[in-house]
């Protein structure tokens, strides 16, 4: 099979990579020259654990091609999966306007029949409006060509992308004719041989099932934050709530760790995506709503903490940081809550030094010189007055306490991930603030 991939972000590069990995001959497409120039030397746009070894090792194979035309890439191609991307617009709604000339250039160049796949996250309705665009483009051409559109929703956690691919929990495919199914069975084929599911459906069902999944995941953690805030004010720890829920099979024990607010490209972008959709067609998404409104109140939490401790008075003070990213495992800076949390600490007059392992650069770019960037997790300490941890990267989890109480002003620690164990970090001499603890 010969499949093109529209788009090489974050989905559309990890799709294009792992279909070559397992064997299918793959050509990524983006208008972005200087990117493509990149990837054919091995410089990779993002960073994901294990995808630049993928990329490298299936271009030497002659398996995955980059290229700036879709003119040239898309006759004779099975499959063309559109995974550009879809930014919210003002009004919360999935921007579809790079979805839609991909579309067009799909009408303008295909040569025979093929599936159009939305790999995109995308509305409901969104198929036929690609649908639409190739057929205007065909009538154009003054010819016809068979062809199908179909919705593969994709469900990629940032940092664990290529496990999530290669060995999926499950496939979820929408299609609207037995050629279409057929087509995309035997993509897939490598997948289901070791037993991941493969679920086909109707078009609108699929792409509903996208936002379906990241709202709810987004519940859960609007949903723990909230308790955990209850918890500060009742005298409960939610560290043990979280345990005592967590076993309960019904509830599981994922997403539901406290924190300061989801971050990212997904969440945020298809939680609003869905409450306009919602909106568009009458109806009110009032848990959804409820679930955005607790998220934004959580990225303000820590500062609240923060600023409580110091009596309102940040002006001069030098907050020393670690983490940017809006979770581990990625340099994905988009809605992080650690935005929040410099933009209010400077408001307030204080200074920023900041370390994350990955993000620096890309904090860089959307933060300028506005704040201090360190190169270790204890350069960022020195003469620093407390410490806020922002992301639970695995480099923070046992670091040298002594070390950062000789660094530190004070000993002053305001985790917002709950990594540390509160009661242990006082016994250490540690002032120390979690979120939904005693500890506050």
């Amino acid at each position: 099979m010969k499949i093109v991939v529209g788009g090489t972000g974050y989905v559309g590069l990890v799709t294009g990579t792992c279909f070559a990995e397992v064997g299918i001959d793959v050509i990524c497409v983006d208008i972005d020259e200087k990117k493509i120039d990149n990837l054919n030397k091995g410089i990779l746009p993002i960073f994901e654990p294990g995808l630049e070894a993928l990329v490298i090792k299936n271009v030497s194979k002659g398996r995955l091609q980059f290229s700036t035309s879709l003119e040239s890439s898309i006759p004779g191609a099975d499959v063309v999966f559109i995974a550009v991307g879809t930014p919210p617009g003002e009004n919360g709604s999935a921007d579809l306007q790079y979805v839609i000339d991909v579309a067009k250039q799909i009408g303008k160049y295909m040569t025979s029949y093929g599936v159009v796949v939305t790999k995109s996250t995308v509305p409901v309705g969104t198929a036929l409006q690609v649908q639409e665009a190739i057929h205007e483009e065909l009538k154009t051409r003054n010819i016809s060509i068979p062809f199908d559109v179909a919705s593969n929703p994709e469900f990629l956690k940032e940092g664990a992308a290529i496990d999530d691919f290669l060995k999926p929990d499950r496939i979820v495919v929408g299609v609207s004719s037995k050629e279409a199914e057929e087509v995309m069975r035997k993509l897939y084929k490598p997948f289901l041989l070791n037993g991941h599911p493969i679920i086909f459906m109707d078009v609108p069902s699929a792409e509903m099932t996208k936002y379906a999944a990241n709202s709810m995941l987004a519940t859960k953690i609007s949903f723990m934050n909230d308790i955990a805030n209850l918890c500060e004010i009742m005298g409960a720890d939610v560290n043990m709530v979280r345990k005592g829920i967590g076993s309960d099979g019904r509830i599981g024990n994922k997403f539901i760790y406290p924190g300061i607010g989801y971050g990212g490209s997904c969440f945020p972008k298809d939680v609003k995506a869905l409450i306009k959709t919602a909106a568009d067609n009458g109806y009110s998404m009032q848990i959804l709503q409820a679930v955005e409104a607790v998220n934004e109140y959580q990225k303000t939490v820590l500062f609240s903490k923060l600023n409580n401790r110091f009596q309102g008075s940040l002006k001069g003070k030098t907050i020393a940081m670690w983490g940017l990213s809006f979770k581990p495992n990625t340099d994905d800076m988009r809605e992080a809550p650690s935005l929040v949390l410099i933009d209010s600490i400077l408001a307030a007059g204080g200074k920023v030094r900041a370390y994350d392992p990955v993000a620096m650069n890309e904090a860089k770019h959307i933060i300028g010189d506005q704040i201090v960037y360190c190169d270790n997790e204890y350069d960022v300490l020195l003469k620093a007055d407390a410490l806020l941890i922002v992301t639970e990267w695995a480099d923070f989890r046992s670091p040298n306490f002594e070390r950062i109480k000789e660094l530190l002003s004070y000993p002053i620690i305001f985790d917002g991930r709950n990594i540390f164990d509160g009661k242990e970090m006082n016994e250490l001499g540690f002032e120390y603030y979690g979120i939904g603890t005693n500890n506050n």
